[in-house]
């Protein structure tokens, strides 16, 4: 029998399904909580796929993996790799006002997508981080 997994990192929880391929039926299922707030140690996310995966006795005799994640989340790195600090979700607004100093600094945008930048947005966080943590800014 083949095996496939669907693993979901969103904003609450980290959820993973293994169903049969050719049939559907669910064989396994697990989900870990994530915290709450608009940020979060990305660590966190990692512990909790790790206990989904011992949850359902590993990934060993999966065929295939699908994996989907939350949308607009800055997990900002240095060179090495390393989590500089933690990760800003989209539903983190503290950095408003750089996306409309963005948006007017960069009428274009608009133009060219249709859509004006926002809080959510990972551009206005980065320009928050350079703005307001600048020697996090300089390790990126």
């Amino acid at each position: 029998m083949r095996k496939v997994a669907g693993i979901d990192s969103s904003t609450q929880s980290v959820k993973i399904v293994v169903r049969n391929a050719e049939t559907g039926e669910l064989l396994a299922s697990a989900s870990r909580p994530h915290p709450d707030g608009t940020e979060v140690d990305p660590a966190h996310w990692w512990s909790a796929l790790q206990g989904v995966i011992e949850d359902i006795g590993g990934l060993g005799d999966i065929d295939a993996i699908g994996v989907a994640g939350q949308q607009h989340g800055m997990v900002v790195l240095d060179e090495a790799g390393n989590v500089i600090r933690p990760a800003l979700l989209w539903n983190d607004t503290r950095s408003s006002h750089e996306a409309a100093s963005l948006n007017s600094e960069f009428e274009s945008i608009h133009k060219l997508t249709g859509s004006k930048l926002v809080a959510a947005f990972t551009a206005s966080k980065v320009r928050w981080l350079k703005d307001n943590e600048p020697e996090n800014a300089a390790r990126v």
